[in-house]
């Protein structure tokens, strides 16, 4: 996803001047044709991802259109306070980027999992949360979210789905990845995957039909296609590389009891927990039981009881 992003952030930079990439002493390797194209565009602040967030604020409010980007939780969790007081307070023309949501530096233990980033940014006021699954889906929200203006939070990861050139991508609206009676698993991000892994395991082995949402945008949520869904299927599986408090779980539940539609829903992500294990991402999903084996045996589960 990363050189997706990045490729349309050159392009979209040789367009507009006021376009500005910032970065905390990170992506060697990834930004030096951006710096080489655009040296007036770019700045790497160092180790300093608060003072990063306050800089982008300062350019933003001179008329810039700034893109921050750090790997994990240092973008949003460090620097919550700045970007809740800064830049959403003002509205501001800022796009974070975190590359490596969930599980995608694994081996680096639970400092570097992003496993909450999703629930605590969905929580600050006005600002665009989105966690694409596929390279195409993430180069177009970038585009999106500067088109858009304001704040938004663009969660990239090293996993992606194969392309569907059939899919649109919107602000605001889910991708339904084949149709199913009995079972709808709502996912986000790169663990899409997975959800697809087990629609078909669930179509193969044990005649349930399934559909699969791919959840493009968090924040705001497609209120229509959840509502859709739930008045089709039998039950709700939502799946998620992050705590299940406040993520895509939480927004689900929470749209469902506005709307008073009854219907079981289950989460499969993180419960209030840390992820205290070290390993690759794909042990990972095993281990806290994100993986297509675990959400087919939930969505059995859940078709077992009701």
């Amino acid at each position: 996803m990363r050189d997706s992003v990045v490729s349309a952030l050159i392009e979209r930079a040789g367009q507009d001047p006021t376009v500005v990439l910032l970065t905390g002493d990170l992506g060697y390797g990834v930004f030096e044709e951006f710096a080489e194209e655009y040296p007036l565009q770019f700045f790497n602040v160092g180790i300093g991802e608060q003072n990063m967030i306050g800089v982008a604020a300062g350019l933003a409010l001179s008329g810039k259109k700034v893109i921050v980007y750090s790997i994990g939780n240092f973008p949003t969790l460090r620097c919550l306070e700045q970007i809740r007081n800064d830049v959403c307070y003002h509205d501001l023309n800022v796009i974070i980027i975190s590359q490596g949501g969930g599980f995608n530096y694994g081996g680096l233990g639970m400092t570097h999992h992003a496993t909450e980033d999703l629930s605590i940014m969905r929580a600050v006021p006005g600002i665009k949360v989105v966690a694409p699954s596929s390279k195409a889906s993430a180069e177009v929200a970038l585009i999106q979210l500067l088109d858009a203006g304001g704040a938004g939070y663009l969660r990239i990861e090293k996993t992606a789905i194969k392309q569907w050139p059939d899919k649109v991508y919107s602000l605001g609206k889910a991708n339904t990845i084949g149709e199913g009676d009995d079972i709808a698993i709502f996912a986000i991000g790169g663990v899409v995957t997975e959800a697809i892994e087990a629609r078909e395991m669930l179509i193969r082995e044990h005649g349930v039909s399934c559909r699969v949402i791919d959840v493009y945008t968090l924040k705001p949520i497609d209120q229509e296609e959840i509502a859709r869904s739930a008045g089709e299927v039998r039950g709700i599986i939502t799946v998620e590389e992050n705590n299940l408090l406040g993520g895509l779980y939480g927004a689900v539940a929470e749209l469902l009891c506005e709307k008073n539609i009854s219907i079981p829903v289950v989460g499969v992500g993180l419960r209030d927990s840390y992820s205290s294990v070290v390993g690759s991402q794909k042990y990972l999903r095993s281990y806290y039981g994100l993986d297509s084996t675990n959400i087919c045996n939930a969505a059995l589960k859940l078709l077992e009881r009701y």
